[in-house]
């Protein structure tokens, strides 16, 4: 019995070096990947590149099951796949009030819902909705350009008087902290939600980006939401950003408003 206990533990130890290899050997390759960083002229993070998120959170940002769509008979076409969330903590902290409106967001999301319009996704959901985007990286400007509705926006790296108006992808200001892009975005008009599942924002909103290259691959993304109208405090989601590789990558055109045409306008067809 004793014999048997001396090789399980002989055993043990080794599985438990081993691990320990392995690890060393991964974090040795992520060091490496690391260093080989793209870098613009000016030594920063060359971010330039076509980038996708690989994530369910366009359906829900809080952790969810998988749930059937509204109506029967769109199937599972309409039907959610479960995921994980990103919000860091699992949950939005919501005031009592605002629990509400996201609910019945929520019950109207098929016809609600400004992705269901072809409005612009407003920031943070463009980065997360299943559909690449390409970022140009200047020296005074980043120019980020997404295929859902040809969305677009510049992030203004140099000094640039306030947004004199309030818009859906709001104004970007961003500057560099270490390795790391800053992006400070104001001047939202409030009509974006942050998910299909109704996760929603007010006027107020303020939102800071944060990407940082981890290897020449992938991103870390991070979004820290400020909204004292809707929320109780500030939170923070985050995510990976994966490279798309392929040889021929490019982004396409998906202007999808002639797709929801009978959604937007039906109502205004004349009436027999």
């Amino acid at each position: 019995m004793a014999k048997r206990r001396n090789v399980k533990a002989v055993r043990i130890v080794a599985a438990t070096a081993a691990v320990a290899a392995v690890c060393v050997l991964l974090g040795a390759a992520g060091q490496a990947q690391s260093g080989d960083m793209p870098r613009a002229a000016d030594g920063r993070p060359d971010l330039s590149g076509i980038w996708q998120a690989v994530s369910s959170a366009n359906w829900n940002i809080e952790p969810h099951a998988a749930y059937a769509g509204r109506l029967a008979e769109t199937g599972a076409i309409g039907s959610a796949p479960g995921g994980l969330g990103i919000v860091e903590g699992g949950t939005i902290p919501y005031r009592p009030e605002a629990i509400a409106k996201r609910q019945d967001n929520f019950e109207n999301r098929r016809t609600e819902d400004p992705e269901a319009k072809c409005y612009l996704p407003g920031v943070p959901r463009a980065t997360y909705m299943p559909f690449p985007f390409q970022i140009v990286q200047g020296t005074n400007k980043i120019f980020i350009a997404y295929e859902f509705a040809s969305a677009n926006r510049v992030i203004h790296m140099d000094p640039v008087p306030e947004s004199p108006v309030d818009t859906w992808m709001g104004h970007s200001v961003g500057r560099w902290d270490g390795d790391s892009l800053v992006v400070d975005v104001t001047a939202f008009n409030g009509q974006t939600w942050f998910d299909r599942a109704g996760n929603h924002h007010s006027i107020a909103l303020h939102v800071v980006e944060r990407y940082t290259p981890v290897t020449p691959y992938h991103i870390n993304y991070e979004a820290t939401i400020e909204d004292p109208n809707t929320f109780t405090r500030p939170w923070t989601i985050s995510l990976p950003l994966y490279r798309r590789m392929e040889e021929d990558v490019q982004l396409l055109e998906f202007r999808c408003v002639e797709f929801s045409e009978e959604l937007l306008y039906g109502h205004l067809r004349k009436q027999e």
